[in-house]
């Protein structure tokens, strides 16, 4: 038996993100699924890629400029995962460039949508594509000549570019036999110069053009720009034309100890961040081995860093079509929150927590209880404080508004806004700027750290005490990714709990040391370590021969010392089940070390988002909800938050429903296989089918008075098994 830091007992954290993407992409091959949300599932796929580059491959292409000699757990070099990064993409462009030819098809086959290449315009078509261009392109264009004189022009990250080999009219063609041996389209080097045209970001990407009744025709605006653009360059041919994007390293690095002012900080880097290094080039298939070459020594970029792509580039802006689309047979049916039991025709919210634990299932219950938690909290004369962190929220977020009307109500509002919040860092500047301006007291955690935890307290004086109430969660205090991802709200007034709230607010804002916590689990002081002795000791219940169990929901699992202490505790006959939605490093099914451990991964229509921790059997499970997933950077880099749900209610829905169904899903959910591979978990014969996100849409439409809801539930609850206990 290896030891359980063997290397290979390991998947390697890079590759099975990649491996999680191929389950996306899988949802926009699903015929089943209505066509605009194949769509959308293509687009996420290519804007996951996006920041997979952006983030994961840059971090680990640093590693290698930086000459990082430390192996990953998988025992992988830098440069070694670099090349196996670049194998494992290509093979996943590959497969998504056959899904929009495909998806491509289906749109003018089902739904008469057309996008269409230059080649394939009517000629009333060509005529409209010309007179649009001239009246709304041109003239924001700029078209950028690369020789002595003009340097290659720094390109934004993300941006689409039209790359042109141009030739002077009247230049020799083809002299003499230069142009032979050379690859299709490939320019002879005489008298070509090349150019670079920006497609406008801020100019819609597809072009609508003149279609029949009943279809609509459209032309991606790169297309059109490279058809007319002798225009921009008057006295030169097109020798060639292609598109290509430059992603760059988008990450920040800043030496917090060294800087008087955070904010100001984060600003210059932000300033910065677009010169950051280019880690992947996409290149439109049709190009030139020369203008490849060319295009990856001006960028600085090595030839397996380059990508060659048969679809439109930055395909996520054709999910857009859809939105130009009613037909509601191309859709999904929309979601109907149901409002909470618990706060169904309630004015108040606090009144309601005063007396009662209250747990919420987003999207499937409304997210409006915890807006209205702070909006009451702001407007009621009784409420002294509110204090809240913010890592995310929404560009017109109901909590801002509410906390800076909090703070011109005189109440002592702190908020901690994380300026450090990655592809958010602007956004929350800006929220920070305008809470500041209002009153609010906004501090920016601790140095070193991010403050990732989800926690808002209100501090009341009700006659001669005060009360305090709390709203924890699993997700980010935005309303609008709350109707999409899928987390748990906890509302509570234990006093237990408020004192290690209000200690945790303390840290964060002031300079007190950390408590001894009575129920909370905090990172980087508590939290890692907590975890491996709630391992640890299964792991001890099962030696003794008392049944034992552990279960796991989050979105990431790769910390090395949480995956030995799971090894050890399988070994030892700990029944364990993984529901992980994304990367996973633990390798399940080897013998005699993790037989014991299954890996779950459910994706379907919302993005599951939980973190939710079980410990234990019978009377004796422990329920946790956290704002961690299972990763080194959340147990020594964040601070983060594990809390309890002690309420038997609470603790019942979570292990029969919540758990219940995504353990027993076998529509949706993939099993993740001893060799790294995911297989779909399929229902055996006489098996009724079980997918939990419809199972848990129709509990929540159930709850509701509508009696049209009522129906429908019942007519698909002779599809479900639901046993209480028996599927955990």
């Amino acid at each position: 038996m290896p030891a359980f830091d063997d290397p290979s007992l390991f998947i390697n954290r890079e590759l099975s993100m990649l491996s999680f993407q191929r389950r996306v992409l899988e949802e926009a091959q699903d015929p089943s699924i209505p066509l605009y949300e194949r769509v959308k599932f293509l687009g996420i796929v290519a804007s996951n890629l996006d920041e997979y580059f952006m983030v994961r491959v840059a971090g680990v292409k640093q590693q290698f400029i930086s000459s990082v000699v430390e192996k990953s757990a998988d025992g992988k070099t830098p440069q070694e995962q670099l090349l196996q990064i670049a194998e494992h993409a290509r093979v996943l462009i590959a497969d998504h460039d056959k899904v929009y030819a495909e998806l491509n098809r289906a749109m003018r086959d089902k739904a008469g949508v057309f996008v269409l290449s230059p080649g394939e315009l009517s000629p009333e078509q060509q005529v409209a594509a010309k007179e649009w261009f001239a009246n709304n392109a041109f003239p924001a264009l700029t078209p950028l000549a690369v020789d002595p004189g003009h340097p290659f022009p720094h390109l934004r990250n993300k941006s689409l570019n039209v790359c042109l080999f141009l030739r002077r009219r009247g230049a020799a063609q083809e002299k003499s036999r230069r142009g032979r041996g050379k690859a299709k389209n490939e320019p002879t080097a005489d008298n070509v110069s090349l150019a670079i045209v920006q497609v406008p970001m801020v100019m819609s990407r597809l072009v609508k053009l003149p279609s029949s009744s009943g279809t609509s025709a459209w032309i991606p605006l790169e297309e059109l720009i490279a058809t007319q653009a002798a225009e921009l360059f008057p006295g030169f041919q097109i020798a060639e034309a292609a598109f290509f994007r430059v992603t760059r390293n988008w990450d920040i690095a800043i030496d917090e100890e060294d800087k008087d002012d955070l904010l100001m900080a984060v600003q210059e880097e932000l300033r910065r961040r677009d010169r950051g290094t280019a880690v992947r080039l996409e290149l439109s298939a049709t190009a030139s081995i020369e203008m490849e070459r060319t295009l990856c020594k001006a960028l600085r970029v090595e030839p397996y860093e380059g990508y060659r792509v048969q679809a439109p580039l930055q395909i996520q802006d054709f999910m857009s079509i859809g939105e130009h689309d009613p037909r509601p047979e191309l859709h999904l049916e929309p979601v109907a929150q149901t409002q909470a039991p618990a706060f169904r025709d309630q004015d108040s919210i606090l009144a309601v927590v005063r007396e009662r634990d209250v747990l919420l299932h987003h999207p499937y219950e409304s997210f409006d209880p915890v807006v209205r938690f702070v909006e009451e909290a702001a407007d009621d004369p009784n409420v002294l404080a509110i204090k809240m962190t913010m890592y995310r929220t929404s560009w017109n977020s109901p909590f801002v508004r509410a906390l800076s009307r909090a703070a011109e109500n005189g109440k002592q509002v702190a908020v901690l806004v994380e300026i450090k919040a990655r592809f958010d860092e602007a956004n929350n500047i800006a929220w920070a700027r305008r809470l500041e301006e209002a009153g609010v007291h906004v501090v920016y955690g601790l140095i070193g750290l991010k403050t990732h935890c989800k926690v808002a307290l209100v501090v009341r004086r009700e006659g001669n005490a005060i009360r305090r109430y709390m709203h924890l969660g699993t997700g980010n205090y935005n309303p609008s990714t709350a109707k999409i991802y899928t987390d748990l709200s906890y509302f509570t007034a234990r006093p237990d709990i408020a004192d290690d709230v209000s200690a945790l607010f303390n840290m964060l804002t002031g300079l007190t040391d950390a408590p001894k916590w009575k129920k909370l689990a905090v990172a980087p002081l508590t939290l890692l370590d907590r975890l491996i002795f709630l391992i640890n000791r299964e792991t001890d219940k099962a030696k003794k021969g008392e049944p034992a169990r552990i279960i796991g929901k989050m979105n990431a699992l790769v910390d090395p010392s949480i995956i030995q202490a799971l090894y050890t505790a399988s070994s030892a006959g700990v029944d364990i089940d993984l529901i992980v939605r994304g990367m996973c490093a633990l390798r399940p099914g080897v013998v005699g070390v993790s037989d014991k451990i299954r890996v779950t991964s459910i994706v379907d229509r919302f993005l599951e988002h939980h973190r939710i921790f079980v410990f234990g059997q019978g009377l004796q499970t422990e329920v946790y909800l956290a704002s961690s997933d299972w990763m080194t950077r959340n147990f020594l880099r964040r601070i983060e938050t594990m809390f309890p749900i002690e309420d038997p209610a609470g603790k019942a829905r979570i292990l029969e429903e919540i758990i219940g169904l995504h353990l027993a899903d076998n529509v949706k959910a993939r099993r993740l296989q001893v060799d790294g591979t995911w297989l779909r978990v399929t229902a055996p014969e006489g098996v009724p089918s079980i997918r939990s996100q419809t199972a848990l849409l129709h509990l929540a439409q159930m709850s509701t008075s509508n009696s049209d809801a009522k129906v429908k539930w019942g007519e698909t609850q002779a599809r479900l098994t639901l046993t209480p206990r028996a599927a955990l």
